[in-house]
């Protein structure tokens, strides 16, 4: 399979059909999908129950002849300060998920996004200096508003100067995850990059 470069359109680049010509598989996405960002989750509530609040354990009145409802503990929880009936605990929301059913998963994405035109294939792209400006610019001569921008190795310029916008992202290769692939609506490669995704997921 082969793609046109966008900045030198009479050159092709040769790409791998076992990963960017997969079927599109929807139930493994989301399945892949729903575990990463469970895994994000903190987890991490926590309420006291009746027998961890603090307080006595003595029984606060006589059962009979005081004409008050009878009451065992201070720590009950339908009293002010009192214990949670169901507390919460801290809680692993991580899923697993095989390693071939994330590559899996990463192919199906990265073929998708091929179809719909949504991913393209630069021989370089770069920036002389950290500057927002520049970026932008370089952006709107392609007509891109918003772009994941997936680098082999992290460049330094163009990190620093997407840093103050919000739909633009610099990743490194080996950070790229399902969820930024599917957010955004144009995904910018480099042809190194391309290398990386192909040696990655082989």
């Amino acid at each position: 399979m082969q793609m046109v470069l966008k900045d030198d359109k009479t050159k092709l680049v040769t790409i791998s059909d076992i990963i960017f010509n997969t079927s599109f598989n929807e139930g493994l996405i989301h399945q892949v999908i729903t575990a990463y960002s469970n895994a994000s989750r903190q987890g991490s509530k926590a309420q006291k129950n009746r027998s961890e609040v603090s307080g006595s354990g003595r029984k606060p009145w006589r059962q009979k002849g005081t004409g008050r409802a009878r009451v065992g503990s201070i720590r009950s929880p339908i009293w002010r300060s009192g214990g949670v009936t169901f507390a919460a605990k801290p809680r692993n929301y991580c899923q697993k998920v095989n390693k071939k059913m994330y590559k899996g998963a990463l192919k199906s994405i990265f073929s998708e996004l091929i179809r719909t035109n949504r991913l393209v294939v630069f021989k370089d792209f770069y920036i002389d200096m950290p500057k927002t400006r520049m970026l932008i610019k370089k952006l709107n001569s392609i007509e891109f508003k918003e772009a994941l921008i997936l680098t082999s190795n992290l460049n330094k310029n163009l990190y620093l100067a997407s840093r103050n916008l919000h739909k633009v992202c610099v990743q490194e290769i080996r950070y790229i995850n399902p969820v930024s692939l599917i957010t955004f609506k144009q995904i910018v490669c480099t042809v190194q990059s391309i290398k990386k995704i192909e040696e990655m997921l082989t």
